[in-house]
Parts: C-alpha cells; sequence; structure tokens
C-alpha cells in the first residue's frame, strides 16, 4: 500500500488537475473550489459534487446525485472504482454531462 505522505502528494496532484479541467467547462452553473484533499463542486440551480481525499484507506471518494464511488489508484490504469472497475475520468465525465446537460470530458487525472 502506498504511504501516506505518497497518498497525499499523488491526490493534490490529481484534484489540481481535475479543478483545471471542471474549472474550464463553459458554463456560469459550476463553482469549484479546491481544499486541502477536497474538490468540491456546486451547482447554481443546486446540487453538489465532493471528490475528496479518504487517507485511512488511501481512497477518493465521490458523492454526487446522492450516490458514492470509491477510487483506488492502480499504478497501471489509474483511478478505479473499487466495486464497478470504472475509471474516475469515466464516472466525472458522466455525471458532469448529466448535469449539466451538454457533453463534458474529463481525462485522467
Amino acid at each position: 500500500m502506498i504511504d501516506e505522505t505518497a497518498f497525499r502528494k499523488t491526490v493534490s496532484a490529481a484534484l489540481r488537475n481535475l479543478l483545471n479541467q471542471v474549472d474550464a467547462i463553459d458554463s456560469d452553473d459550476v463553482d469549484n473550489r479546491l481544499s486541502e484533499g477536497v474538490l468540491q463542486t456546486d451547482f447554481e440551480g443546486g446540487g453538489v459534487f465532493v471528490l475528496s481525499q479518504q487517507v485511512p484507506t488511501r481512497e477518493l471518494w465521490l458523492s454526487a446525485f446522492s450516490r458514492a464511488w470509491h477510487f483506488r489508484l492502480d499504478e497501471e490504469k489509474g483511478w478505479i472504482e473499487r466495486d464497478s472497475g470504472e475509471k474516475l475520468e469515466v464516472v466525472l465525465s458522466a455525471n458532469y454531462t448529466k448535469r449539466l446537460g451538454k457533453a463534458v470530458v474529463i481525462v485522467g487525472p
């Protein structure tokens, strides 16, 4: 298992990358905030997406549309949902697309 310091550095870089991508979404409906280990998107019409680090389990947890996903880092595949095997960028793209009603493509952090 990755040690805590390396995990935090990896998550910090991934969240900064994702923040840059979601900040680039052409929409006045999106307000993004990055704080230590947490990327939060608030939507003007209501709703919040939260992607947060979970240090004890070495996971990233996403909460969106009253649902949760738990991602583990696979050195070859990237951040992979522990139950479904979906990639983080696929899940994020689908959720932002659904919420905004237009195609949003997130690439791997």
